[in-house]
């Protein structure tokens, strides 16, 4: 072989390794570029929210979280950085560099507009669900998308907030392209390549220098900024720091976005809930108080009533109403004077308020569930479960009262499309259904439905008299994009925001939202009178469907974001029917008015407990309470926080029980049917 051939050979070789070597270092330059702006995206994060951050959270806490969130973030970077670099490097092998660059130029503007989307969404969704994205995102395909649209368009500006992320996207990506147009840094040619320069085999030194590097940066990538899986971060163990902020700041945009996948996921699948068929069995013995002798789940769920406690009214109407919250009925929020009705409401002679309750969930359609089927959040989405549609369940509660001699109806402000709610309810066994296109008096409303008054006034035009009812409820006024003239319909906001504490009195937002609460509480109290007047002896039920959605407060107490009121009023009711004790959740509505009205033997099917027989727990999809505590129902072992300051011992181990029982009999009867058949479990 001639000089000429080998030179030509080693030149070859060298140009291969310098390829080689240019596209490593070129994709490491976009990951550091990456993780460069994941950081600085929770710096910023972290500064304009720093509203929402306890006061105890120091300097040391917002280091923890940014180191932590650095080490998460690289993760996320390294995907970015695969998913810009491997379309490219296929293009390189395909149609050399200028192919390569082409393709890096589109995937990354791609990555970085969907960062900086994301980025720009996470603070309203923050300061809504004080979370920077969780599975309700992914709810959309089920709600009403049009509506959803118009809520973000009026109350988001979805518009602007829109245009402002693609400018920041379209910075972002230029940022970028100057980057990789840079010659690597001189502290590097000082570290090696002066070197290499006059190495005759500079070109594999670098390339070997290269492959070292790389799989160092892929073992952090793989394990979020370590290297075991012992010391590793991710979304579930990333919340370090004893601030919620902080902790939620940890996790970078698209790490929110694969929790609330990850949640979704497990919703769906119910792979969030692990419960063997003997387990089930023994808890739900346990609840019910039966022997544990039996394989035939409804054996554990069927109910004796143990005698009516009122005469049992001609009508029923159980008032369903949008994020109606229990912390405006706080005696602190009273010079508010946004909850005025519900508290005269409460101070009647014939009404019971149970304060310690929870909802099923942190959206509209838990709840609904909640009441029409008596089932638990339990990792189940029943609206989209063909067994829904097939019969109703037992515990369902349109049959077992068409068996106490009540025609069954449920009233939607919306349309029946939402959430198939048309179509669910009357597969559960209601009557009738009358939604948003089937009302005689309306007015335009809100994309999500009419206002509440025009809602009512079709309640109590289309009631009759002298037909036994049974009627849910549900209203949608007090939902983004809270476009109710509450002003014309007799709203002050001027003295609201003189009660306000100083640094909120200028939130407009704020004081249009609780205007929304103050108009919903008004027509309820204007109904409760109407319909006692009407039908004279009724039973009127009042829940809130969730309460996660605004406060006074920037850092809510969990008491205050999570608690909903549960008001019975009307004839035959009186202060003390409901345990001393008393809590619960939305399961034990419908228990609890059985138990009111129906004779003594009255065999019905519940998960939840009357709260005149003593149940004293309310669990959700999150969260329980009890008469002094609240707590995060998946924390291990459960952490009790103090309601009202009064510490009286708490047994973890009965309120752990309970949690188990009412979500894996949920769970299990809902999906797999009465029998505790363990072969069932095998095919999940």
């Amino acid at each position: 072989m001639s000089k000429e051939d080998i030179s030509s050979l080693l030149f070859t070789r060298q140009s291969v390794c310098d390829n080689i070597s240019d596209m490593i270092e070129r994709g490491l330059k976009i990951f550091v570029f990456y993780l460069s702006v994941l950081s600085i995206c929770r710096v910023i994060f972290i500064f304009v929210l720093s509203d929402y951050m306890d006061p105890a959270a120091g300097l040391q806490d917002i280091w923890l979280a940014m180191s932590a969130g650095f080490r998460l973030s690289m993760q996320t970077a390294g995907i970015m950085m695969m998913i810009t670099m491997i379309p490219g490097v296929l293009a390189h092998m395909a149609g050399g560099i200028r192919a390569e660059k082409r393709v890096v130029m589109v995937v990354s503007g791609a990555v970085l507009t969907t960062l900086s989307i994301l980025f720009v969404a996470s603070f309203p969704y923050y300061r809504q669900f004080h979370a920077k994205f969780n599975q309700l995102m992914f709810n959309t395909a089920n709600d009403d998308v049009y509506a959803l649209l118009v809520s973000l368009v009026y109350e988001f500006w979805l518009p602007l907030r829109l245009a402002a992320a693609c400018l920041m996207g379209f910075i972002l990506w230029k940022l970028l392209m100057w980057f990789l147009r840079r010659h690597t840094p001189h502290i590097a040619e000082d570290l090696y390549f002066s070197f290499l320069s006059r190495c005759r085999y500079a070109s594999r030194l670098r390339l070997m220098i290269m492959l070292i590097i790389l799989p160092v940066l892929a073992v952090l990538v793989f394990f979020g900024g370590s290297f075991s899986w012992k010391t590793a971060i991710d979304w579930e163990n990333a919340g370090v720091t004893r601030d919620d902020l902080l902790n939620e700041a940890i996790l970078d945009d698209y790490q929110a976005v694969y929790r609330a996948y990850r949640l979704n996921d497990r919703l769906l699948a119910c792979n969030g809930l692990n419960f063997t068929t003997d387990q089930i069995r023994e808890l739900a013995a346990e609840l019910s108080g039966k022997p544990a002798d039996s394989d035939n789940l409804d054996s554990y769920i069927t109910r004796s009533a143990g005698g009516s406690q009122l005469e049992q009214p001609k009508h029923i109407f159980l008032i369903l109403s949008e994020s109606l919250a229990a912390w405006p009925l706080l005696d602190r929020y009273e010079e508010l004077h946004i909850s005025d009705g519900l508290r005269s409401i409460i101070e009647a002679d014939d009404t019971e308020y149970c304060r310690y309750f929870l909802p099923n969930g942190a959206s509209t359609v838990a709840a609904m569930t909640a009441i029409v089927t008596g089932f638990a959040d339990a990792n189940l989405y029943l609206t989209t479960m063909p067994e829904a549609y097939e019969a109703p369940y037992p515990t369902a509660a349109a049959p077992q009262f068409k068996r106490l001699g009540y025609e069954t109806n449920f009233w939607y402000a919306g349309a029946d499309t939402w959430e198939r709610i048309g179509a669910f309810t009357l597969a559960q066994g209601f009557d009738h259904f009358y939604g948003r296109g089937s009302m005689e008096t309306r007015d335009n409303g809100s994309v999500w439905g009419i206002e509440d008054e025009y809602l009512y006034r079709n309640v109590l035009q289309r009631v009759s008299r002298d037909t036994s009812s049974f009627n849910v409820i549900l209203n949608v006024s007090n939902h983004s994009p809270y476009d109710v003239d509450v002003i014309a319909k007799g709203f002050n906001p001027e003295a609201v925001r003189k009660a306000l504490p100083e640094e909120e009195q200028d939130n407009a937002s704020l004081i249009n939202q609780l205007g929304h609460y103050w108009y919903a509480d008004q027509e309820i109290a204007k109904l409760v009178n109407k319909l006692k007047e009407k039908y004279p002896g009724c039973l009127i039920v009042i829940a809130g469907d969730h309460a996660d959605r605004y406060n006074v407060e920037k850092r809510p107490g969990m008491y205050e974001q999570y608690a909903i009121p549960f008001i019975v009023t009307g004839a035959g009711i009186h202060k003390g029917i409901f345990n001393k004790a008393a809590a619960g959740s939305q399961i034990d509505i419908v228990p609890t008015i059985i138990e009111m009205i129906a004779p003594k033997g009255f065999s019905y099917e519940a998960v939840g407990t009357s709260l005149t027989k003593g149940n004293a727990a309310g669990v959700n999809y999150g969260f329980w309470i009890n008469h002094f505590y609240i707590g995060e129902a998946d924390r291990n072992p459960l952490e009790p926080i103090s309601i009202e300051g009064a510490e009286p011992e708490f047994d973890e181990a009965a309120m752990q029980h309970y949690i188990d029982a009412v979500r894996s009999i949920s769970w299990w009867r809902a999906k797999y049917g009465p029998v505790l058949n363990p072969e069932l479990l095998e095919d999940r």
